[in-house]
């Protein structure tokens, strides 16, 4: 612990942790306050830090615990009553110890002169800043960004000191260095995300007040984004910066966009589709290019070279629709149709069938519903073909043959898994044999929880329908439910660790509130000693069930 300062009412000192930390306590207003730069502090809680400066300051043996070891010092009045020689000796020794400080000044000192900035000292501080020894953990990020975004900050300055130009350069050093760097980084809670998004800001920002060359910089902003990583730096430049590119820079753009994407080839539908990072890159400058222009034609062709899956044409129909122009979104969305089916993608059925529905063509949208379920009978495409058939009025019709087609389906299924005898049991026992499952979530969606549970104990189901049977029918069946949470109380414990203890334990209050429910409430203490007998060895889980005394 350094910088330690206590006063009669606060106390101040930087901890040294993973990385050194301000800790500041204090009171305001008669209320304790605190504060400290760690990750944990930073979040709004009390952390280990603010606990050890606690210690420090209150220890009665230590005379830093005195109120009249420190005083208030005004700084500014010091400094005032200094003299100007006095004065520049302070701030240069004070520079000397801070590259970037010292930077800042030659800046600052350069302004009346010609000649280029001197950027080394920040161009270091952006190396040493992203520098990495071996790999960052996820507990260390949060320290690895702070170090990048002190950096950072001096480079804003800069931009508010005029030297734009400078900013560009520094800025797109910052990037080359996070794109490095992210093989090295548990980027886990988007700490380089982050950077990334505030260096492409502040590149913007500067590009916004240096005008620079245009054509240089649409051929920088082109080669950024062909060569791009996991970062993606400057995706979408043709959008982000078409102001700042102008007529001219974007015509210089789109010449190198276009000469790509001239070399790639068109797919149709039945084409292999290639997942080509530089492909989909190409792809979308030219999305971007097209979309900057307003001409949603253009967008449609960028689009319409590549056909090879149902959600290209997806794609291009929603453009169509958001221009207005609904038939030539239902014409490219039965294109799509005829090529890949109504059950390749449930996006592609909606899209057609909402524009069928607008054109008073509603029974076409059940139709096509139909079809889809038809090919793949299963609760989803049932429920699609309920919603295209309550909009068009028709699901009374149309509501008994899609019972009796799913019924068939889910009976022809079961009845196969029983002919091949042990491998029905081998795939219950994971969970996998066939069974009412389809029905039960089918009358669970129409809300008919009756005939779902009928179904459920007619045939069975997963797991996760029992739980939601048993939740929807405890307050009128109690007694039904509690044997479905005394099995889930079991297969939490079966998971052994303290989480599921934890929820298990959970599990068995509620239990205990359903036997009080069903008038048994003597129930619950042979149960719970069930429970500890059958896991007594599981030390974790028998002290949660000590504090609540069962």
């Amino acid at each position: 612990m350094t910088k330690l300062r206590v006063t009669a009412t606060s106390a101040e000192a930087t901890v040294r942790g993973s990385a050194p930390y301000k800790v500041h306590l204090g009171v305001e207003d008669g209320e304790p306050v605190f504060s400290c730069t760690c990750p944990v502090g930073a979040g709004g809680s009390f952390c280990k830090h603010a606990v050890a400066l606690v210690l420090v300051a209150t220890d009665p043996r230590s005379t830093l615990s005195d109120p009249d070891v420190d005083t208030e010092v005004d700084v500014r009045a010091y400094l005032e009553g200094l003299g100007h020689e006095r004065l520049v000796d302070l701030v240069l020794q004070l520079a000397a110890a801070d590259e970037l400080a010292l930077a800042r000044l030659r800046l600052d000192a350069l302004k009346a002169v010609s000649g280029p900035p001197p950027l080394r000292a920040f161009l270091d501080a952006i190396d040493d800043a992203f520098e990495t020894d071996d790999y960052v953990s996820y507990r260390e990020a949060y320290d690895y960004a702070a170090r990048i975004r002190e950096v950072i900050g001096a480079v804003r300055g800069l931009l508010d000191d005029g030297e734009a130009e400078a900013v560009i350069t520094l800025c797109e050093h910052a990037l080359e260095r996070a794109e490095d760097a992210v093989g090295s980084v548990d980027d886990s809670n988007g700490c380089l995300g982050g950077i990334n998004a505030e260096l492409q800001e502040l590149h913007l920002a500067a590009c916004k007040k240096a005008r620079p060359d245009p054509v240089a910089l649409a051929h920088r902003l082109f080669d950024w984004e062909c060569s791009a990583g996991d970062l993606d730096v400057f995706s979408g430049a043709a959008h982000t910066y078409a102001k700042v590119l102008g007529k001219t820079g974007l015509a210089t753009y789109r010449q190198l966009a276009e000469a790509a994407w001239e070399r790639l080839p068109a797919l149709g539908p039945g084409d292999k589709r290639s997942y080509d990072g530089n492909r989909f890159r190409i792809t979308h400058m030219m999305e971007a290019l097209a979309e900057t222009s307003g001409d949603v034609d253009a967008v449609v062709a960028v689009l319409a070279k590549d056909q090879s899956s149902p959600y290209d044409f997806v794609r291009i129909a929603e453009h169509l629709r958001a221009a207005g122009r609904f038939a030539d979104a239902l014409s490219w969305a039965e294109q799509g149709l005829e090529h890949f089916g109504p059950s390749a993608d449930h996006r592609l059925l909606e899209v057609a069938a909402d524009e069928y529905h607008r054109a008073g063509r509603g029974e076409r949208a059940v139709e096509l519903a139909w079809k889809a379920f038809e090919e793949r009978p299963s609760p989803s495409t049932y429920e699609r073909l309920c919603t295209q058939g309550k909009r068009a009025g028709t699901w009374d019709t149309w509501r008994p043959r899609a019972l009796e087609r799913l019924r068939k389906d889910v009976t022809g299924r079961m009845r196969a898994a029983r002919s091949k005898g042990g491998s029905s049991t081998r795939l219950a026992r994971w969970g996998l044999a066939p069974d009412t499952s389809d029905l039960v979530q089918v009358f669970l969606f129409e809300g008919d929880v009756e005939q779902a549970w009928t179904e459920a104990k007619a045939g069975g189901c997963s797991w996760r329908l029992w739980l939601e049977l048993a939740r929807r029918r405890e307050a009128a069946h109690p007694l039904d439910a509690i044997p479905i949470f005394e099995e889930e109380v079991e297969r939490l414990i079966a998971a052994k660790n303290n989480n599921t203890y934890r929820q298990a334990v959970e599990t068995m209050t509620h239990v205990q509130k359903l036997m009080r429910a069903a008038a048994q409430p003597d129930a619950f203490g042979p149960y719970a000693a069930g429970v500890r007998a059958r896991h007594k060895p599981k030390r974790n889980l028998m002290k949660l069930l000590d504090a609540r005394r069962w």
